[in-house]
């Protein structure tokens, strides 16, 4: 009988420690970080703010709140890539993807939004932009491709 497996195997984990693989996530991990950084960072100014109606407004919160929750999300799978897991990895592409989307449209569209938030998630989208380059890659893929194993 020639039963696929519904899980794929691990990732090898000297597909992981190849000098150009440990760069890439390397990178991958730093450029969340630093999402996750200024997102909070962000917030922390919102809180200061929170006084003056033109700079923040309850668009600007919720905004915030959502941003800093996809940030620690994409933290923990950017993490869990460098560890070798599939699925954090698919998450990572998803999830960096969808949020750039979201800033673009942010960004370009007239709004409740102020310049300073605009600009700020622009920071950000450039951030998510690196880590999409780095995680569409052919290296990144490459090892994280599904390998399917017969039983």
């Amino acid at each position: 009988m020639n039963a696929r497996s519904a899980r794929p195997t691990a990732v090898p984990a000297e597909a992981l420690r190849h000098p150009r693989s440990v760069a890439a996530l390397r990178s991958v991990k730093l450029l969340v970080g630093g999402y996750l950084a200024l997102s909070v960072l962000t917030l922390a100014v919102i809180c200061l703010l929170r006084g003056d109606a033109a700079a923040v407004n309850d668009a600007v919160w919720v905004r915030a709140g959502i941003v800093v929750l996809s940030a620690l999300l994409t933290f923990a799978f950017a993490v869990r890539t460098a560890r070798g897991s599939r699925g954090a990895y698919r998450r990572l592409r998803i999830v960096s993807a969808v949020m750039t989307a979201a800033i673009a449209v942010i960004i370009a569209l007239p709004g409740p939004f102020p310049l300073w938030l605009k600009i700020e998630q622009g920071v950000c989208g450039l951030a998510l932009l690196g880590v999409l380059a780095i995680a569409n890659g052919s290296r990144l893929r490459g090892i994280f491709a599904a390998q399917r194993t017969e039983g």
